[in-house]
This record gives C-alpha cells, structure tokens and sequence, in this order.
C-alpha cells in the first residue's frame, strides 16, 4: 500500500500524528514506520478503546456475584468411578488423534532472575530438566499411555502441540527446542505462534510513539491467544493454528500456562468430563487454600459464567461458606487450565468486537512530539489493553468447571527464588512429593528424606508402576526408566 493512502487511513481514524516526524526521517525509517502502520489495524484499535473505556465505566456500577450454582462445577476429589469413566474417554479421544495441546508460553522469567523464556526455566530438580521439557515429556507418554490402552499401533498417536510465544520470546525459544531436539517429539508436530501486539495509547485513545520513527507496542494479553490462532504462523508460512487443527482433524483443546509444574498436559481425565459433558470450553479449577487467598475465582456475574478477581471479592464474600459442606461459597480458583472444542475457537470470531480489553496504566517511553526527545515518565501517562484467555467465559453457551485436587495439579512459578510461596522451591517441593505419592500409591515405601524424580516418560500420573508394589526405596535419585528404581532400594 502506497504511503499517502496509509496516512490518510490514520488521518481519517484520528491518528495523523503519528506521521509527525515523517519529513526529518531516513528512508530505511520511513520503510520500517510505514510496514508497522500497514500492518496494524487503526480501526480495530480505536473499537478496543471506546468499548474499554466504556466497560470500565460500567464496572464502576458491576452485575452481582455469585458462587457457581449448584451441580455447575463436578469433582474428581474422592470419585474414583467418575475419574476412571473419564479418563477412558479423554484417551479414547487421544488415541483418534482428536486431541491437540496449546501452550501460552510468551512470558519471561525476570521476577525469577532470568531474561529467558520462563518454559526455558530449571526449578532445580535433580534431573536439571527445564518446564518445557517435562511438558513435553508428558505428551509423549500419554501418546504412549493412549495407544497401549486403546490397542494402536506404537507411533501412531499423535497430539500436536502449538506453543505460543511472544516477540521477544520466540527466537528463544525456536532455539531452545531445536538445541534440545523437540525433546523428542517430531518437529512437524510442535507449532510456533506468536501473541499479538497492540499499541499503547494516550488517556485520550491516541497511540503513542516509541520513538520518532516506531509506534510504542505492548502485548494484548494471554487472551491474544484466540486472534493469535487466525494469524499466519509466520512471514513465510500462511497457515493458522486454526486451519492446522483442522487440517488434522483435531476436535478438542487443552490450553494451559507453562509456569505450572505439575500441570497434566492434555488430561484425559478433563478432556473426557468436557467431552461428556459437550462442553465448548471449560475451566479446570482447584479449592481455594484460604477466604484470603489472592486468586480468582470461577463464578457468576449476572447470569453468566465469569472469573472474578479477588480484588472484585469483599471479605464478607471470601469469608462464606456452604451451609451444607463448610466450603468456602466462592472456592472455585481459576488456574488457567482450559479446554475448547476447535469449532468453538473458531466462533471466538464473531462475538470478539464485544470482549472488552482490560486497560492497564502505565509508564510508558515515548517522544516530545513537539521536540521529538525522548520522554521516560515518572508516573504513569498512557495504557497497554489486554484480553484474558478467560474474558470468553461469558459468552459461552456450554461451559463446564472440573475441580482437581491443587496438591496434584497446581503449584505455579510466580516468584523469585526463596520467596517461600510460588517460587523454584516450592515447585520442586511439590513436584517430587507427588512422584513420592506416585511410589505409595503403587505399594512401595519411600524412607522419610528419600527424594525420587521420575521421569515422565516412565509415568504421567503414577500408572504403570506396579511392579514397586512391596519394595523399599531408601536412597534418592532420578530415574529415566523403569529398570533404574532397583538402584534405589
């Protein structure tokens, strides 16, 4: 598109500002300003900032909350049968290859000291294995689980799995998994996507400039990730997530955040309670740990299904319980555990215009567009807009909630190391507590002190270890196969 006719499309959006620089600028900047304004969307901004400015202003008066009614939320705590009849319907779902994986992966570990992507990151486990890692170990075992449970042929089960980075993530982390060999996954099955980016804009909804010849940027959130499935791959590949999934044949989703350790990558257990339940998306959830937890919580605003922050939550409200169970009333913690059909990621479409972005304000680096110095702010003087992955909830017509036991399922990475909550230690803590756990379940004793890493290419979630059963493990260690554990009795 020629250069006059992109000014005049920002002219006409109220955006010709921008262009403020042009006359003093190099060519090679001009080239790089006009093809970042060619590619963006001014239109769709300004959609973004009227509906969330006005949305917040519309919870300045919000809907009443209300805890999730009763039978809208099932659990797996203590209901071994319900537990057994899904999982023999996730993985009958797995071994049709009707199952794929997507990964929000486009954070950083800065609050744990590191530049690089967080999947990247060692929680300190004796096998030194990085998140990324044991997510994708997870997916080949429960390939391996699948087809041995369902009588398939070894090899022939297959769950892609779309890892969706960031821009600054993404070369990392390209890198990362090809330095390591997909972790042995095939690489025609782990697709890259990039989140998308919006600008940042001026309390009057102007996009603001990072410098004289590049317009200020931000992520859109995790919530990107469904404007992310319709974007082509790459420059030079014109495929989405969305047309791969279909491509495959692939009809369910399980979508996840990577700063989870003992996140069950692809449940069968979920994926078979959803499926049953002909569910369009769903939230796995977990107890609240305290009324003062700071987590939000899966509930209803209005009639609708909603996470609602723990900040929206009055001490009353995180203080009431069950008159029948003792729960707590708003116990439902949202873990960013997910499930979609593929047809409903592709509805997203049609009711996006309506998802309002939350606005974040902040310090944001631009230019005097008088001087065209460069401005650091000492207060905040502009917003990033971000869509949450669970801002859908609302919308959809078949939701459904699956409670899970937190000690199995979440232990999130959140904080530097020895914070004491959320951070490396406790990840490891939890993480080989539960092989622990997987070691007694089998029949076998585990000396107090003794600590026990096993890969989970020998076990996604404690199956196949009955040949333990009656043995004594007394020193510590990391196992990679089975045969291993003898040297640790």
């Amino acid at each position: 598109m020629a250069v006059g006719n992109v000014r005049d499309r920002y002219q006409t959006a109220g955006h010709d500002h921008l262009f403020t620089f042009w006359p003093t600028l190099k060519e090679s900047e001009r080239e790089s300003l006009s093809c970042q304004l060619e590619n963006l969307d001014v239109n769709r901004v300004n959609r973004i900032y009227k509906k969330a400015i006005a949305s917040e202003k519309e919870a300045a008066d919000p809907e009443p909350i209300e805890p999730l009614p009763v039978g809208a939320c099932e659990s797996i705590v203590n209901d071994p049968a319900s537990e057994k009849r899904w999982r023999s319907e996730g993985l009958k779902a797995i071994a049709r290859g009707e199952v794929g994986v997507l990964l929000m992966a486009g954070g950083q570990g800065t609050r744990l000291g590191s530049s690089a992507p967080k999947g990247c990151y060692d929680i300190g486990l004796p096998s030194h294995k990085s998140l990324f890692q044991y997510q994708a170990e997870r997916i080949a075992r429960l390939q391996v689980v699948a087809e041995k449970e369902c009588n398939k042929p070894a090899g022939s089960v297959v769950m892609p799995w779309y890892v969706m980075t960031s821009g600054p993530t993404r070369g990392e982390t390209e890198a990362f998994f090809i330095k390591n060999k997909f972790f042995g996954l095939n690489s025609k099955n782990v697709i890259f996507f990039e989140q998308g980016t919006l600008p940042c804009l001026t309390a009057e909804g102007k996009i603001m400039l990072e410098s004289t010849s590049r317009v200020a940027v931000a992520p859109d959130g995790n919530g990107g990730l469904y404007a992310a499935t319709r974007a082509p791959l790459s420059e030079s590949n014109n495929s989405t997530v969305l047309s791969d999934l279909t491509d495959r044949g692939v009809l369910y989703v399980h979508a996840y955040c990577v700063d989870n350790c003992l996140v069950k990558v692809a449940d069968p257990v979920f994926l078979g309670y959803c499926i049953s339940k002909q569910a369009d998306c769903a939230a796995k959830v977990v107890p609240k740990a305290s009324p003062s937890e700071s987590v939000g919580v899966v509930a209803r605003r209005g009639e609708k299904f909603s996470v609602v922050e723990y900040s929206e939550i009055s001490k009353e409200q995180a203080e009431l319980r069950n008159s029948k169970t003792g729960e707590l009333a708003f116990n439902a913690a949202n873990i960013a555990n997910h499930f979609y059909t593929t047809s409903y990621l592709k509805s997203v479409e049609s009711f996006e215009d309506d998802l309002a972005f939350h606005i974040a304000r902040k310090k944001i680096p631009t230019v005097d567009l008088k001087t065209g110095e460069a401005v650091k702010p000492s207060k905040p003087n502009g917003m990033k807009l971000e869509l949450f992955v669970f801002d859908v909830f609302p919308f959809t017509k078949r939701f459904a909630v699956l409670e899970v036991a937190r000690n199995e399922e979440f232990s999130p990475l959140k904080n530097a190391p020895g914070t004491g909550t959320d951070d490396p230690e406790t990840s490891r803590r939890d993480l080989l507590a539960q092989h622990k756990r997987f070691l007694e379940r089998a029949g076998a004793q585990v000396k107090d002190g003794v600590e026990i890493e096993l890969s989970p290419c020998v076990s996604y979630a404690g199956e196949g270890l009955e040949f333990v059963k009656g043995k004594t493990f007394t020193r510590s260690g990391y196992v990679e196969n089975p045969e291993e554990l003898d040297a640790l009795l």
